[in-house]
């Protein structure tokens, strides 16, 4: 099988020639800078700076010869701007808190404040007010929330839908030649649009905004789900509106050619329980998760993913009634997210697109030989008859040893080959 063929089979609940894998498709399922140039050193590929092209969580590019090496079927198109509101263009030098030299965006503006934190600015507009903090000795940026005084009486849905509008031609064209590369590669094309992230608490303090109008902190944000919700339904409901136009005008520039569409990154649970009722996720985002759902799987072959952390197993039934074909990044640490349970319950309806090792400890913090256990248990659990895509939990994280990394990659290949 090609690894398209591969990736297409698992979405269809069959059984392909391996477990397909995925590192660095989507943001959710990406790899930090730091890992992405250990791997490169570790294969022996050419000496280079990684490009950071996900400067909030410092996610590292993955050139073709290391998805070869590492035997990745996914080639991922990410959306046309950061979260930090700028385009990955005219790459230029910098170095990381811990000395790494790699790439960003000529637009990648940083300062450091008397802490030694560091600073990044929207739009990488120095003149506005900071929208990142990576603190000293960190690894990637928390977002500033920069929410002004609220005045209830004065709340109007259209402030916090200041960030959707009409896609731009110059977003479309670097969408058919992003998809145009991807599809290149030979790999299953993972592609980010935006604009159907409905919710989602990393994207609602605006940290590509200069200036982010409306309902922007988060836990504002949080209580307003439970007690502004006619408030939030407006939102919701135009950010639809303008999300479908601009995915008919997507598709008419990239086809099908594009494999997956990562949807939204909207999370409903915390390690041990959930951040909304089941009944708030049916009445509040379930509606504009279908529409926007059933409007792909009515005009495109594209399948559709959602990202949601934490203890979620109460909520898999509904994504599933909302159309999304599939869950990531199926995390199992978390409470009732036992893999086999998930895979017994709801494998057949829904694809597993991770869950494929622990990134809170096993991978950072085990031994070799107890990453190699996890893989195979978790390969053994929810590969059979498809619906599964190799892929951590979430993004690797920085520091985590490369001897494990290889201890990974080594036991997929295990497993594999039996």
């Amino acid at each position: 099988m090609t690894s398209k063929e591969r990736i297409l089979a698992a979405l269809k609940h069959t059984q392909p020639d391996r477990v397909p894998v995925d590192f660095g498709g989507t943001a959710t399922s990406g790899i930090h800078v730091t890992c992405v140039a250990a791997l490169r050193e570790h294969f022996g590929l050419e000496k280079r700076p990684v490009k950071v092209h996900e400067p909030y969580q410092l996610l590292g590019w993955i050139d073709d010869d290391l998805a070869d090496a590492m035997g990745i079927d996914v080639a991922g198109v990410p959306a046309a701007k950061t979260m930090f509101g700028f385009a990955n263009e005219n790459w230029k030098p910098w170095r990381t808190q811990d000395g790494l030299d790699v790439l960003v965006s000529e637009h990648f503006v940083t300062t450091t404040d008397a802490n030694g934190d560091t600073l990044i600015y929207p739009e990488g507009d120095a003149s506005a007010p900071p929208s990142g903090r990576m603190p000293k000795g960190g690894f990637y940026f928390d977002t500033i929330v920069r929410q002004e005084p609220i005045d209830e009486d004065k709340l109007d849905p259209r402030d916090n839908l200041e960030e959707f509008g009409p896609i731009r031609d110059e977003d479309l064209a670097y969408f058919k030649e992003a998809v145009d590369r991807a599809v290149a590669s030979g790999r299953a094309v993972a592609a980010t649009f935006g604009g159907t992230a409905f919710g989602d608490i990393a994207l609602v303090p605006g940290p590509f905004l200069k200036h982010p109008k409306g309902i922007r902190d988060i836990a504002e944000w949080y209580m307003s789900t439970a007690i502004r919700q006619d408030y939030i339904h407006k939102v919701f409901d135009r950010q639809c509106e303008i999300a479908l136009e601009n995915l008919a005008k997507i598709h008419n520039v990239v086809g099908n050619a594009v494999d997956v569409v990562f949807i939204c990154g909207t999370d409903f649970g915390t390690q041990s329980s959930t951040f909304c009722s089941v009944d708030t996720y049916r009445e509040l985002y379930l509606p504009y998760y279908k529409r926007v759902n059933d409007w792909i799987h009515e005009h495109t072959t594209w399948k559709t993913f959602k990202h949601s952390c934490g203890a979620i197993e109460s909520f898999v039934d509904g994504f599933i009634e909302a159309g999304f074909d599939i869950l990531n990044p199926v995390q199992c640490s978390a409470a009732g997210m036992d893999p086999q349970h998930l895979k017994d319950a709801y494998g057949d309806r829904i694809t597993f697109w991770g869950g494929g090792i622990d990134t809170q400890k096993v991978l950072p913090f085990g031994t070799p030989a107890e990453v190699r256990e996890q893989v195979l248990q978790r390969c053994e659990i929810f590969a059979k008859g498809g619906g599964f895509v190799f892929n951590t939990i979430h993004n690797i994280q920085p520091k985590t040893p490369t001897e494990n990394l290889v201890a990974m990659l080594e036991a997929l290949r295990e497993f594999n080959g039996k």
